[in-house]
């Protein structure tokens, strides 16, 4: 297996980062196999769909809708209303598998590798790639 670890800079407000590229440069000239995409942080998760046409807009405003802002969590540490941004991650999971084939990633013709990050307390996340040759 073949593993890199990426850094990505999100900002200071919620995000949804296309890793697509990124991940396709990783893969490149590899052969079949599996992609692993893991974010190694209790507030971040990876997800495919599609950006670009509203739905990553749609997916962090809704976000804030399902788990609102409040003071409503258990988990208070951070900003007001943190304690959302460490369910996200058993909604949105912390790693993604895509087929590789020839190289190439088989994503469908809308899918991206996107990085989920709600967190506003956090800029800086690591995301780790790793390839299993078929």
């Amino acid at each position: 297996m073949d593993t890199i670890v990426i850094e990505v800079t999100t900002g200071g407000t919620a995000a949804a980062v296309d890793l697509t590229g990124r991940a396709a440069e990783f893969v490149a000239g590899r052969g079949d196999g599996l992609l692993s995409v893991f974010v190694p942080h209790a507030t971040a998760g990876v997800a495919i769909f599609e950006t670009g046409a509203g739905s990553d807009i749609d997916l962090m405003e809704h976000l804030d809708t399902i788990f609102p802002r409040d003071d409503r969590w258990h988990h208070r540490h951070g900003s007001p209303g943190h304690g959302a941004d460490h369910i996200v991650p058993a909604v949105i999971a912390p790693s993604v598998t895509v087929p590789v084939i020839d190289g190439a990633l088989a994503l469908g013709t809308w899918q991206s590798v996107v990085l989920v990050d709600p967190n506003r307390d956090n800029r800086h996340r690591s995301v780790r790639f790793s390839f299993l040759a078929g």
